[in-house]
């Protein structure tokens, strides 16, 4: 079979129709990468922010009360202040990570 039978030419390259779809698709990629980064960053911000911010305050309030209500040698509300930035950290670690693993799945769909 001749090179012309086949399709292929004599050069190992891609041709000029593939370099033009592909650059189109990483353009394409790109567009909506920087569109959707930009407000999915400053949404996971405020996410984390207020995911540790919360619990933290929480526990915060509750040792101040519990420290109202009950004297004793040991300080509730730093207690449950390190508690209360303990589970936000916690809160905040989980839904990065589940973000990350979305992206990653998407990037390898996108791959595909």
């Amino acid at each position: 079979m001749s090179e012309k039978q086949s399709g292929k030419t004599s050069k190992s390259g891609p041709t000029f129709a593939e370099q033009v779809g592909a650059k189109a698709a990483r353009k394409l990629k790109a567009r909506r990468s920087s569109t959707q980064g930009i407000w999915f960053g400053l949404g996971m911000m405020g996410l984390i922010g207020w995911s540790v911010t919360i619990p933290t305050l929480l526990g915060a309030a509750l040792g101040l009360w519990l420290d109202k209500q009950l004297s004793g040698q040991h300080s509730w509300t730093l207690a449950l202040l390190v508690a209360g930035l303990a589970i936000g950290c916690l809160n905040a670690w989980h839904w990065v990570a589940k973000e990350d693993k979305a992206m990653r799945n998407d990037q390898k769909d996108s791959d595909e």
